[in-house]
């Protein structure tokens, strides 16, 4: 089985930028929607962007934003992949693929509540799917598992999302078989990233390897 990747979602510091320096993860997240606890401005991004090891895939999650503005953070190079977690849909999706002039992945997240959803998700033409929690006030980030008996028949790679930490990861693995973990809240300490959370996180997905 090929070794699971690891995502940090919601870096919003440079203290985060450094965790991930030494941590080396797959892929990091920055919030570039409004209006999010960890929400943080196109200037930090990219100044993140340039502290951030190159080794380490840049995400911008963005919620309902036009594809133009999605488009800018990627044709600048502050992002290498865009994660879409609002109600975006297959057309939104073809035109920001034709906006893109550097190329980048795209994820999509669904909110995963029962079945239907996941027949939902199947639909999107994406290149990586997103399964988060079906609950919670924000549209991710809320620290919250689904049923991850659901996660059955998925066509395309996939994160699984919603309150990953060290202690279900490998459970997480086990059921679903995913592409890669996502941790955001499961990572912090009072609202902010936890180096040794993190740290505890990615060896104990590594050692599963």
């Amino acid at each position: 089985m090929p070794a699971v990747k690891i995502k940090i979602c919601g870096l919003r510091r440079m203290h985060d930028i450094e965790y991930a320096n030494m941590l080396m993860p797959d892929y990091i997240g920055f919030i570039l929607a409004e209006g999010f606890m960890r929400s943080i401005t196109a200037e930090d991004a990219a100044e993140f962007a340039e502290r951030l090891d190159s080794g380490i895939k840049r995400t911008g999650v963005f919620v309902n934003q036009p594809e133009e503005i999605v488009a800018g953070f990627v044709n600048n190079g502050i992002i290498q992949c865009v994660q879409l977690h609002g109600n975006e849909d297959n057309a939104y999706i073809s035109r920001l693929r034709q906006i893109t002039s550097n190329g980048c992945d795209i994820i999509k997240a669904a909110r995963i509540r029962d079945c239907r959803d996941i027949a939902t998700a199947a639909g999107y033409k994406c290149d990586y799917l997103l399964l988060d929690a079906g609950t919670g006030a924000q549209a991710g980030g809320n620290g919250m598992e689904f049923d991850w008996s659901l996660v059955k028949n998925i066509n395309k790679p996939f994160f699984l999302a919603g309150g990953i930490s060290a202690s279900n990861a490998r459970r997480a693995i086990e059921i679903t078989h995913p592409y890669a973990l996502d941790a955001s809240s499961g990572m912090e300490t009072d609202g902010y990233k936890d180096f040794g959370k993190m740290k505890e996180f990615i060896d104990t997905v590594r050692s599963l390897e």
